[in-house]
């Protein structure tokens, strides 16, 4: 049976990501959560309704009860909704998940936010949630700013380009040029050095990343929890020793599953990629 996505926000983050999740239909409902209840019933009804334009057939629903979340099969945390909507962090953000705690079980959380990473470590660290279900989504929204950039750079489609993202805001990320590639060559054989300098220059000002990009990327990563695809993805995750780093969050490429993040992959990085992430991880 195709599972229920709860979206916890139905802030701008909150309603681009619903709309990302019905537009993918990888989930048989989705169920927008927010203690404005006429704002999250609004949007869910506007995203349905636009389903029958698009094509898109998922079920989608809002609420202020946040009990109703239970039984999901991934929950992602997003944005209030407000005239200036904020993304769920800090000891609110603990709150949250510390209320959820018996509705969740063992489903994994999605952040979708750019202001997240701490929100990540206090949910691990004091929550005691375990690292696996813990999963940034974030950065999977910058790799995807950046190979838009790089297909323009070099002239062919999106994707065509596979490249990672490593470190961890806000003091920065680190993209390993040394293991991406165009069509399946290596980057770094099809761009010039001038044509990757100014790659370089323009992805340094890509973060953060706007809603609809934050909300597509979640529910890109929502879907590949719930098929446990064989790609992967680049998502913020707590360190557990990986790159000689533990106790702080950070970007790696992983794979997921449902139960949250399978397997993180540490790429073989050049020694100026090195230097640069363990500057960014604050190593």
């Amino acid at each position: 049976m195709i599972p229920t996505v709860a979206v916890i926000g139905a802030g701008d983050l909150g309603g681009a990501t619903a709309q990302a999740l019905a537009a993918r239909e990888c989930a048989r409902r989705v169920l927008l959560v927010d203690a404005a209840a006429g704002v999250a019933e609004g949007k869910a009804l506007d995203i349905l309704q636009a389903g029958a334009i698009t094509g898109a057939h998922t079920r989608l629903e809002g609420t202020s009860d946040i009990s109703r979340a239970t039984g999901c099969a991934v929950c992602i945390v997003a944005d209030r909704a407000g005239q200036t909507p904020v993304e769920w962090q800090g000891e609110e953000g603990l709150a949250l998940l510390t209320g959820l705690a018996s509705a969740l079980a063992d489903v994994p959380i999605v952040f979708a936010g750019a202001q997240q990473a701490d929100l990540i470590a206090l949910a691990w660290r004091e929550a005691r949630v375990p690292r696996e279900r813990l999963i940034g989504s974030a950065p999977e929204a910058l790799a995807s700013a950046v190979a838009a950039i790089v297909a323009m750079e070099a002239r062919c489609s999106p994707a065509e380009i596979t490249v990672a993202v490593l470190g961890t805001p806000p003091r920065g990320f680190v993209v390993p040029w040394s293991e991406a590639a165009i069509g399946g060559y290596g980057l770094e054989r099809v761009l010039s050095q001038v044509q990757l300098a100014r790659v370089e220059a323009r992805a340094a000002r890509l973060w953060p990343p706007g809603p609809y990009v934050l909300g597509a990327a979640a529910a890109r990563v929502t879907d590949a929890v719930l098929r446990a695809s064989r790609r992967s993805f680049s998502v913020l995750t707590p360190l557990g020793g990986e790159m000689g780093i533990r106790n702080r969050v950070g970007a790696l490429p992983a794979l997921l599953g449902p139960r949250g993040v399978a397997h993180v992959r540490v790429p073989a990085l050049n020694p100026r990629e090195r230097v640069l992430l363990e500057t960014a991880l604050g190593a």
